[in-house]
């Protein structure tokens, strides 16, 4: 017989398989040797008591009948070097990847270009960025295999389940080296120590299936005939040709809402969020959350998740690292972007999140006009109005924060009270922090906003409004301010055929599960049409 039981554990009982095992028997009200075996199904972390810090486990439990280790779907990749149906795939973020391996498995050939970087030669780009302040515009945080979730940690978490699959996502990830517990853990992580080898084995899948993966190879053109797209042109002059062309770029490949525009394809503007990245100790995230002075042994760092409407806009965590780093996310120079990672293990002494205000068209087009921060007035019908907005104030927090990617800051009591700190706390952030008063980055709406949000979290959260937290700016890369419009049914570019915008650069994603999965379903499309 086998059945599915909820326990609720204190952290040691958790951690103990012979413990959880008499669990088990106990709840059943049978003998602890006709319980053969389990595995966990489902796994969280109950800190609401005071009193007590509670894992609220599932299992599937096997009784009086051989235990078997869970189901896991292994998927198996066709040869495709010979398919008479080849996909241009542009970008190689968790959509392009995920829609790849899709194609691969129904017998298409994709075709990855990747403007980037392979993960190994991405790496030294990066200590370049957090040692130099040097930003290489094709190869960076966002930039490279991969996509933007390599380098920043490889949070799983997502509440798109309407969109796809996401046991077959996190069990696919599985199969190319991720670890077991992400398949039951509520917030699922990797690590960026761990990341980089997940997709360097995705793209020996591709490559050893047939599938072409090609690095360097921006695009900067499409070859459009009769409505419908036949190939697209590279930066080096090369034109691939395919049956379809998947575009899977990120959120921060400007360069590409801008081809859409001066090919007057329909693009438009996309409310999103910004605002800044908090970094308090994570012993003091620790206390607040498990409501004791030491963090017990058996316990992972604390996390925390907030929200509050301030002035009828949500002001809200984002990406929250639990013994994390802040690093630099510019993909230009001249500009200071601020997001977050964490390591396998989350063992850095800070806890950083996003702290970020929902931005809406209008807001957007009346502080570029005020402050005349664009070249001319900005129209509602301009649909690049947000990206323009959000390049300003990456380029306000450049000028405050002195160059060289030097981030600005303000300890977090003082930016509530309008006062430059005078000295500024240790920080994680490697090209260093300045001390600044961020009412010269943000604006008006933002920074009020997240004054009276933070004075509102310091009630919810004792002690998490304090001058041992710093605000550094500025997170504005949360999400797309571009969406690429597509089709209800087919997916499809509404003006051009076989075209297909996908993942977060075109709106429909927000983060690694909820990309792969849209990526999943732009090649299903293709697989159906296919057939």
């Amino acid at each position: 017989m086998q059945k599915q039981i909820s326990l609720k554990l204190t952290p040691a009982e958790a951690a103990d398989d012979a413990v959880v095992g008499s669990c088990i028997a106990r709840s059943l009200g049978r003998p602890e040797e006709d319980i053969t075996g389990f595995y966990r199904v489902r796994q969280s972390i109950d800190a609401r008591s005071r009193s007590q810090v509670w894992i609220n486990t599932t299992v599937q439990a096997f009784v009086d009948e051989p235990f078997h280790q869970r189901e896991t779907s292994f998927i198996s990749f066709r040869e495709v070097s010979n398919a008479r149906t080849r996909v241009v795939i542009v970008g190689a973020g968790p959509a392009g990847l995920f829609a790849a391996l899709k194609l691969i498995e129904a017998g298409i050939q994709p075709i990855i270009l990747e403007r980037g970087k392979d993960v190994r030669a991405r790496r030294r780009d990066l200590a370049a960025m957090n040692k130099e302040g040097i930003v290489k515009p094709e190869s960076n945080y966002c930039f490279g295999e991969g996509g933007a979730g390599t380098y920043s940690d490889g949070k799983l978490y997502t509440r798109s389940s309407k969109r796809g699959d996401i046991n077959r996502i996190l069990n696919l990830l599985c199969q190319f080296g991720a670890e077991e517990k992400i398949l039951y853990e509520a917030h699922p992580h990797i690590g960026t120590n761990k990341l980089p080898h997940i997709i360097t084995a995705m793209r020996e899948q591709v490559r050893e299936s047939g599938g072409l993966f090609l690095f360097e190879k921006k695009v900067t053109g499409l070859v459009i005939d009769n409505d419908t797209i036949k190939a697209v042109v590279t930066a080096d002059g090369d034109t691939i040709h395919g049956d379809a062309v998947i575009v899977a770029t990120g959120h921060s490949a400007r360069d590409v809402f801008h081809l859409f525009h001066d090919n007057k394809l329909r693009i438009e503007a996309k409310p999103f969020a910004l605002g800044v990245r908090i970094e308090h100790p994570q012993e003091l995230i620790d206390s607040i959350q498990y409501h004791c002075p030491t963090r017990p042994a058996l316990l992972p760092p604390a996390s925390y998740g907030v929200v509050e409407q301030v002035n009828e806009r949500g002001v809200f965590s984002f990406c929250m690292c639990p013994g994390g780093i802040i690093a630099p996310a510019a993909t230009a120079p001249g500009e200071i972007v601020v997001n977050g990672w964490s390591p396998s293990k989350r063992n850095n002494p800070f806890a950083n999140s996003g702290m970020v205000v929902q931005v809406e068209i209008a807001d957007a087009i009346s502080y570029l006009n005020k402050s005349k921060q664009a070249d001319k007035p900005v129209s509602e019908k301009d649909p690049l109005a947000l990206l323009h907005f959000q390049q300003s104030i990456e380029r306000a927090a450049f000028a405050a924060g002195g160059g060289n990617l030097q981030a600005p800051a303000q300890r977090m009591v003082d930016f509530c009270r309008n006062k430059i700190s005078a000295e500024l706390p240790g920080c994680s952030y490697l090209p260093g922090i300045v001390s600044s008063d961020l009412r010269t980055v943000l604006p008006p709406f933002i920074h009020e906003r997240l004054q009276k949000g933070f004075e509102a979290f310091g009630k919810k959260m004792r002690g998490y409004l304090t001058n041992d937290a710093l605000v550094v700016a500025t997170e504005s890369r949360t999400s797309s301010p571009v969406r690429i419009p597509r089709n209800h049914d087919t997916l499809a570019h509404p003006q051009v055929h076989n075209l297909y915008p996908c993942g977060e650069g075109a709106g429909y994603a927000g983060g690694i599960v909820s990309a792969a999965m849209d990526g999943e379903r732009v090649a299903d499309v293709l697989i159906k049409k296919e057939r």
